[in-house]
């Protein structure tokens, strides 16, 4: 007798097994790296004022309070905290060249827009009060006529960078910016600085000032003295360094300080506004 053999039919695989599992693993997939864009290296495509750094809090805190243009002030911690002083140098050609000194911070004109990262940014210029420009380097020429200048640094997302509520920025005074140099007559020619711990005296009487006012050529970090006698009370000021002192009628008073920033700073008198004389720090 003939045994009958019945081949059982293979069960087929569940249906969509295999397209459930690649979609999990896509799936997977995909949000790691969206949790990798978020968390890793920043990045600049947000617009300006609404980055991911201001929403997350991530580099300072975004202040209330806001500079005289409206951009908020982005607040950090004191140690490692940017920084700027501004050196101004009397231009040949009349005005001035200003050089931005800064310490924990680089210009990074390629991210203006982005997102705020720390140590970086622009500068905005204002001049006598009034935003003049943006700057995107250290060096900018600011013309005759000028006479305060204020720096302030910002970051990408045009915020400011500040510390302990106040901007971080430096202001410099600018004196009147004498006429090029080929053409200074020489008699108004620059007095060549005396040697260190020298004293330049002045005499005012009435609105005379003797000798007449000029410029005294200083090196940085040497120290100076200006002893002055005034024929009325009046007040000795020297603009860019806030130093000033009170003039008693007939008597000399000296005022000495060390020449630590360069540019030019004039030296005079409240009361009657006489200019004594014009200190060019190199």
């Amino acid at each position: 007798m003939s045994a009958r053999v019945s081949a059982r039919p293979t069960a087929p695989p569940a249906r969509g097994t295999a397209g459930r599992r690649s979609g999990v693993l896509l799936g997977a997939v995909l949000a790691f790296a969206l949790a990798a864009g978020c968390g890793g290296r920043a990045t600049t495509h947000h617009k300006p004022g609404t980055g991911h750094q201001v929403a997350t809090g991530g580099n300072g805190t975004v202040l209330p309070a806001t500079d005289e243009a409206g951009h908020r002030l982005r607040e950090v911690e004191t140690p490692g905290a940017p920084a700027v002083r501004v050196e101004a140098r009397p231009d040949s050609e009349g005005g001035w060249n200003i050089h931005l000194a800064v310490e924990r911070f680089r210009f990074t004109p390629e991210s203006v827009g982005g997102a705020a990262i720390p140590g970086r940014g622009y500068a905005r210029v204002v001049t006598d009060g009034k935003e003049a420009t943006r700057l995107y380097g250290p060096w900018h020429h600011v013309p005759p006529g000028v006479r305060t200048v204020t720096v302030r640094l910002h970051a990408d997302d045009h915020t400011v960078w500040a510390v302990a509520g106040r901007p971080v920025e430096a202001t410099t005074a600018l004196g009147p910016p004498g006429p090029p140099s080929p053409t200074v007559p020489p008699s108004s020619a620059s007095t060549p600085v005396p040697a260190p711990g020298r004293t330049v005296e002045i005499t005012v009487n009435g609105d005379s000032v003797q000798p007449p006012p000029s410029r005294v050529e200083v090196k940085k970090g040497e120290r100076i003295t200006l002893r002055v006698t005034s024929d009325r009370p009046d007040t000795l000021h020297v603009h860019g360094y806030d130093r000033e002192v009170a003039l008693p009628a007939g008597r000399p008073v000296s005022l000495t300080l060390t020449a630590d920033r360069t540019g030019l700073f004039e030296a005079e008198t409240h009361e009657s506004g006489l200019v004594l004389t014009q200190l060019v720090v190199r």
